[in-house]
């Protein structure tokens, strides 16, 4: 289980590392002056191989999360409403990697509609995610 636990661990910092940098890149993509065709390729480029890596990145995490839940039994029965928090903590954080792959897409088809400003408040969710999980399965608080 130590084996299962540490890969799970490994992946998903692995994946919000490209959540944390993901939006990064829209903040520039939404900062490209119009007419700088080459920048705004190179940024989207970049941001194509970042959600795809990040994807592959997602799946062991949530697959391995999942073994320990189900497999294993951990946060399970009494004293573990910690896991119930914890499973909407990732819930919504695989809503908002689908909501970066649509975000992508805007920019690809030149429909965004935000600016750098909003990008950047944006670009925090992740990071109160990832603390939260990390508090939850820590300290199990409830």
């Amino acid at each position: 289980m130590l084996w299962i636990k540490s890969f799970h661990i490994v992946f998903v910092a692995s994946w919000f590392a490209g959540l944390f940098y993901l939006p990064r890149i829209f903040v520039n993509l939404a900062m490209v002056e119009a007419g700088s065709v080459a920048e705004h390729e190179r940024l989207m480029l970049m941001a194509r191989k970042l959600l795809r890596f990040t994807t592959l990145l997602a799946v062991p995490a949530l697959g391995l999360g999942i073994w320990l839940w189900a497999g294993y039994g951990i946060g399970w029965g009494a004293g573990s409403g910690w896991m119930h928090a914890k499973l909407g903590v990732v819930a919504v954080a695989v809503v908002y990697h689908w909501l970066c792959a649509r975000t992508l897409g805007k920019f690809a088809r030149g429909e965004n509609k935000h600016g750098h400003v909003w990008y950047r408040w944006y670009n925090e969710l992740p990071v109160l995610l990832l603390v939260a999980a990390v508090i939850l399965v820590v300290v199990k608080p409830f």
